[in-house]
């Protein structure tokens, strides 16, 4: 496979796993703190995506850095209930409950394994 041809695979998986998740391109531009053309020239597969920038976009959408870059099932798949569920209440957040909720999810991410219960 060409570069082109593995940022082209990156990018459709990357807008497939954002349509997926129920988030815009603007979500995923302040999450990754760049500006919403920057994400559309990435879906587009017309901007090189950094390694940290690929880290991110995994965390955002629940999904490996592997399947990002093309390793695995070619396609998350639409029926899993947990995709259509997440999507669903996805959609019903404010912009700005969205936001807060996305900042929670990668600090959680973020945190050594979670305790046990009573430590």
């Amino acid at each position: 496979m060409t570069d082109k041809e593995t940022q082209l695979a990156l990018a459709k998986r990357i807008k497939e796993a954002r349509k997926l998740s129920g988030l815009s391109q603007a979500h995923v531009a302040k999450f990754l703190g760049i500006h919403r053309p920057s994400v559309s020239e990435i879906e587009a597969g017309n901007r090189r995506v950094s390694a940290e920038e690929i880290t991110k976009l995994a965390e955002i959408f629940d999904v490996s850095v592997s399947w990002l870059l093309g390793e695995g099932e070619d396609k998350i798949s639409p029926e899993d209930p947990r995709i259509q569920l997440a999507a669903r209440e996805l959609n019903k957040l404010r912009s700005d409950d969205l936001d807060r909720l996305l900042r929670l999810m990668a600090a959680m991410r973020d945190e050594p394994a979670h305790r046990e219960e009573g430590d």
